[in-house]
């Protein structure tokens, strides 16, 4: 009976010492493959949106024709681009934020991934819209000030206004 007991002791402990680990990268992955099916849904079913993937990164982007801006602009991280934008959450509504009548400068080495690989595609006075997957916006951290919950897939519209070097 006593070897009963113990045995059934150390399955006990055994049990309670037991921890789930998480490998951050298995949560990365995970994540960005929930991030890519959102993006390949929504464009599926928005067929009168062509946007191309910039590389393997998952970041999709559009340019219409006529708005790629002009110029020789070359993008470094400390390049300061003074924008115009909205954002939201892609296929919701609800605008998360906006400039209006103010337009923000920002180092492109200073604002998301998302960005930082997107504005470089167009020129001064050019026009793109970004839809970012959360990894290359703002992962897994939600953003009280804004209501942005964590891991969101955002939709971006960006009037580059000027670029200064």
């Amino acid at each position: 009976m006593n070897r009963i007991l113990l045995v059934l002791l150390v399955f006990a402990c055994g049990f309670t010492a037991c921890k789930k680990t998480t490998d951050p990268m298995i949560a990365y992955r995970e994540q960005a493959a929930i991030d890519d099916k959102i993006i390949s849904d929504y464009l599926a079913a928005h067929t009168d949106v062509s946007a191309k993937r910039i590389d393997t990164t998952g970041v999709f982007y559009v340019i219409k024709p006529g708005e790629e801006g002009a110029g020789n602009d070359l993008f470094t991280n400390s390049t300061q681009v003074t924008v115009g934008y909205t954002a939201q959450i892609l296929g919701k509504d609800s605008i998360i934020a906006k400039t209006d009548n103010f337009h923000p400068s920002f180092a492109l080495g200073n604002v998301i991934r998302g960005w930082q690989l997107g504005i470089p595609l167009i020129k001064k006075n050019g026009k793109i819209r970004l839809l970012v997957p959360s990894r290359y916006a703002y992962g897994p951290f939600d953003q009280d000030a804004i209501s942005l919950p964590k891991n969101s897939v955002l939709d971006f519209h960006i009037d580059l206004y000027n670029v200064t070097n």
